[in-house]
């Protein structure tokens, strides 16, 4: 494959909780500088300082200016630009509690509101005094209830492309005036002329609406989804028609629980870049969501970066691959793709993530009980052998191995433990087993969390950690509980467990994608 591109970027999530240290940042702008990136984006929705509100970031391991500027200074030294993104739309989750009076509806800012403006002026004035790019990313995706809340309200119903084209434009205006160039994500046009949906087989846009978008502005495609070229080819034509400028966004799949799923991500950035060379799109980033938690490592999707690299470069050859990342990160590329072994338990081909929802199941009323399978328990084994051997083979990256074979471990006894529960409440005789069992679980998953701490403080501030304490610390306390109600239960000290004899409803069969933690421990209102 030619080279023809111009940038070649990564985008870092330092906004759900996780947001990486200085020294973590630096070293991962100067591995991926070897692999030949050029640009590293920040995605921070309010994990940086501004000045006229100082609850913006309160108590989220906010950046400084000082530390944009040590960090802007360090990647400008490499000849990497270092670009802000930001939110100047929606996702504004943590914000929203302080500022009630500036929300539309759910994480919307409202369009119209002269607040909302000088709050944007004043984030474009403080990144501009930390960055040399001309570059900046607005965000603006995802507003799904964007005119439908308090903006309806006020103004009544209006053209849902009029509020955001309104918006963008004054925006952009305030962009120029700080001296930025923005770019935004694509997909609220898409969804405002598709009733939601992004991805459509085929999307028409007015030329009214093409005509108002500023001539300046870079839509951004963004597609973490789709293996097949055809996908990528039409959309990339579309935002052609739709917009003189337009890079597109892969993703490397850090974002659905502790593991990532690499061997997925180079299954959608293969045919994505070959559309982008076919298309003349010229830039090109990777993101690193952190949905939920930021549970995963950044560095744990190197091979993904690394395959993302080499397309763009013309290195095609799987061994050609291997050998550049040897050379580039030091430790074998097949033993980085075992990072992927908690999800791996069954050959699927999209991103599931069972490690995370098979660990925060409930003991007693799992929702996930039919996706329990005995068979998981030899495989997770073998999972844990396999990355403890690598741990001791991959240097300054043993950590992230550490990590995942005690998460494996876990999961061995975890995995089907509802099932076992169950078994053993109606089989008394089984129930010497699963209580020991319970306490081998307890156990391991007090190792884990030691692993799992010792990652996060190695790689990102301690600001948001208080969420995995209380995520981790009640997995490990409801497993206490359940342990004494089997065991009173066994004693006769209670006559019947209720939780036991409720039936769960099966799920599908095949492994499936959930990530949000509310929805993994409990049926229950959070």
């Amino acid at each position: 494959m030619e080279n023809n591109f111009h940038k070649l970027g990564v985008m870092i999530d330092c906004s759900r909780n996780a947001v990486m240290n200085i020294d973590s940042i630096k070293k991962f702008i100067s591995i991926i500088k070897k692999m030949g990136y050029n640009q590293v984006h920040l995605y921070m929705e309010d994990t940086y300082e501004i000045k006229i509100d100082k609850h913006f970031g309160y108590l989220r391991g906010r950046y400084t200016k000082e530390e944009l500027k040590e960090l802007d200074d360090f990647a400008f030294n490499l000849g990497v630009e270092l670009v802000p993104n930001i939110q100047t739309l929606a996702h504004m989750t943590a914000y929203t509690r302080w500022c009630k009076d500036i929300i539309d509806a759910d994480d919307i800012l409202l369009v119209g509101n002269d607040k909302v403006y000088d709050l944007i002026k004043d984030m474009f004035t403080c990144l501009r005094q930390c960055f040399r790019t001309e570059n900046i990313h607005i965000g603006m995706d995802e507003a799904h209830m964007l005119g439908r809340g308090k903006y309806f309200d006020l103004f009544g119903a209006k053209d849902r492309f009029e509020i955001l084209l309104s918006h963008l434009n004054i925006v952009c205006d305030i962009a120029k005036s700080t001296g930025f160039k923005p770019m935004m994500w694509s997909d609220m046009f898409y969804r405002i002329a598709n009733g939601g949906e992004y991805y459509e087989a085929s999307s028409k846009f007015d030329v009214s609406i093409k005509n108002q978008i500023p001539a300046d502005l870079t839509l951004v495609y963004w597609d973490y989804y789709h293996t097949d070229f055809n996908t990528y080819d039409r959309m990339l034509k579309e935002h052609n028609q739709l917009c003189n400028n337009v890079i597109f966004a892969g993703g490397a799949w850090k974002w659905s629980g502790f593991a990532p799923n690499n061997y997925f991500s180079l299954s959608t950035l293969k045919p994505a870049i070959k559309a982008c060379n076919k298309n003349g799109v010229k830039d090109i980033f990777i993101t690193l969501w952190g949905d939920n938690g930021a549970e995963c490592s950044s560095f744990s999707v190197l091979p993904s970066l690394c395959y993302a690299a080499c397309l763009v470069q013309g290195v095609t050859k799987a061994s050609d691959i291997k050998q550049k990342f040897k050379e580039w990160i030091g430790v074998s590329f097949d033993d980085f793709m075992l990072l992927d072994l908690p999800n791996k338990i069954e050959n699927v081909k999209t991103a599931v993530n069972p490690s995370k929802y098979f660990l925060y199941g409930d003991c007693f009323m799992s929702i996930f009980q039919s996706q329990e399978k005995p068979e998981f328990k030899d495989k997770y084994v073998s999972f844990a052998r396999k990355l403890k051997y690598a741990k001791n083979r991959t240097g300054e990256y043993s950590y992230l191995f550490d990590t995942l074979s005690k998460l494996c471990n876990v999961l061995a006894i975890k995995q089907d433990i509802c099932s076992r529960t169950r078994q053993a409440y109606k089989n008394c005789e089984l129930l010497d087993d699963v209580i020991s069992d319970y306490k081998k679980m307890i156990k391991r998953t007090e190792e884990f969390y030691l692993a799992f701490r010792n990652q996060w403080y190695k790689e990102n501030k301690p600001f948001g950690f208080e969420i995995q304490d209380a995520r981790l610390g009640g997995l490990i306390q409801r497993m206490k509980s359940c342990l004494n109600r089997l065991i009173d239960f066994k004693e006769g000290k209670i006559a019947n467990i209720p939780e036991l004899e409720e039936n769960i409803l099966p799920i599908d069969d095949e492994l499936f994608p959930y990530n949000e933690w509310t929805g993994l421990i409990s049926t229950s209102v959070m």
